[in-house]
């Protein structure tokens, strides 16, 4: 009797070990290097309140240090078993004027974009030089024959001017540069020299603009990066800029057909500059707002967002932000796509019945949740457009924060 009861302690101790030691491996893999902790704060996961700091390993109360100071935290369960040593940065509560409001996109890409082939008919059938040469969708141009291909003019000139004699083709896929040699044809409709290939220099859209950071005059949008609409690729930027849009109505969303805002520029006079096209959105410097920004909010750090209720600042009419009830379903630390770092679900009985959710033109929209500006929304899940994904603020504050580092250095 002893000796079954020995047998089952044991078995039931060796059990609850296997669950701590995965518990603890799970945290260790869920748990990003890195916390920026506001001066005067403690080291809290606001997604995991059973993870503290070791208990023997001192106090993470960062009030008595400087801004920018960091050390060594480990930490633990319930302040007992370690998993995991993190480097705890001090740093400012900074605050941002928050948006939600519409602006227009007009952004030149750095290139021209492959985006489409079409085979081109010959006097001797149809031909595709393009293809035969081995350019894909998504390549980006930048010379032919030793001309410049940054647009499409360019590139049309280019081919003339080769007469269809072979010529070298430059271009980039992947961040790599390649060449091919390609032959022009001539089209049979007399149209002149042709290789198949239909490029892309520009691109315009709309999207919401998520905060101004008066401090710097640096603003955030999107949560994403601006893609191709028909590669999917990240357009390389080379110029660009923001205008105001009034929106002027939507398409409701629909399992597995997103909707999207509809809206009109409202004055050709940019109200600000596009200086990155990056996965965490576009940034650049803003000149003047139209209409202005709301209020200005604190910014949430990563470890302090939490599952629950939220609003979003949207707009669905005009060019004046209204706030919308969420639910904050899912927190992720250590989501590799920085654009989903949270899952959002409308909860907003005006949203539902307005657009069905989450639609496209919305990517910026900022999530509040305490007071705080806890992240942006960047993608509507096509199957379910009641929900989306989100990024943290914290991040597109450090990006935004760049920018202006990167420009006090140039000065």
């Amino acid at each position: 009797m002893i000796r079954r009861f020995f047998r089952r302690l044991t078995a039931a101790f060796l059990c609850c070990s296997l669950v701590l030691a995965g518990l603890a491996a799970w945290v260790y893999v869920h748990l990003p290097d890195t916390f920026l902790v506001p001066q005067g704060q403690q080291l809290a996961i606001a997604q995991m309140p059973w993870i503290a700091p070791l208990r023997h390993s001192g106090s993470s109360e960062a009030g008595a240090r400087e801004v920018g100071s960091s050390r060594n935290v480990t930490l633990s369960l319930w302040g007992i078993l370690p998993v995991k040593t993190v480097r705890e940065v001090v740093v400012d509560r900074r605050a941002v004027a928050v948006c939600g409001t519409p602006f227009g996109i007009k952004m030149f890409s750095d290139g021209a974009m492959v985006v489409g082939f079409t085979d081109i008919r010959t006097a001797a059938g149809y031909r595709n030089p393009a293809k035969e040469a081995g350019l894909k969708l998504g390549d980006l141009l930048v010379s032919i024959g030793g001309q410049p291909a940054k647009n499409n003019e360019q590139v049309a000139a280019a081919l003339q001017q080769s007469a269809g004699a072979p010529v070298v083709v430059v271009f980039l896929r992947g961040g790599q540069q390649y060449t091919a040699s390609i032959v022009p044809v001539a089209d049979a409709a007399g149209e002149g020299y042709k290789t198949g290939m239909w490029v892309r220099d520009s691109s315009a859209g709309i999207g919401t603009l998520t905060f101004v950071d008066n401090t710097t005059g640096v603003y955030a949008g999107l949560g994403h990066s601006i893609s191709d609409v028909d590669t999917g690729e990240r357009i390389a930027l080379r110029s660009g800029e923001i205008v105001p849009v009034s929106i002027t109505g939507y398409v409701v969303g629909a399992v597995g057909s997103p909707g999207e805002l509809k809206g009109a520029f409202t004055t050709d006079i940019a109200m600000g500059d596009i200086r990155i096209n990056g996965p965490t959105g576009v940034y650049g410097r803003i000149r003047t707002l139209a209409p202005g920004p709301g209020q200005d909010r604190t910014v949430a750090q990563a470890q302090e967002v939490r599952e629950g209720p939220a609003t979003i600042l949207t707009t669905i009419a005009g060019g004046a932000a209204q706030e919308y009830s969420v639910e904050i379903e899912r927190v992720s630390l250590a989501e590799e796509d920085p654009n989903r770092n949270m899952v959002v679900r409308v909860t907003d009985e005006a949203l539902l019945s307005a657009t069905g959710g989450i639609v496209q033109g919305m990517s910026g929209s900022p999530i509040l949740q305490d007071g705080r500006l806890v992240g942006a929304v960047t993608h509507v899940l096509v199957n379910d457009p009641t929900r989306g994904f989100g990024i943290f603020a914290q991040t597109m504050l450090e990006t935004a924060d760049s920018i202006a580092r990167q420009e006090d250095l140039a000065a």
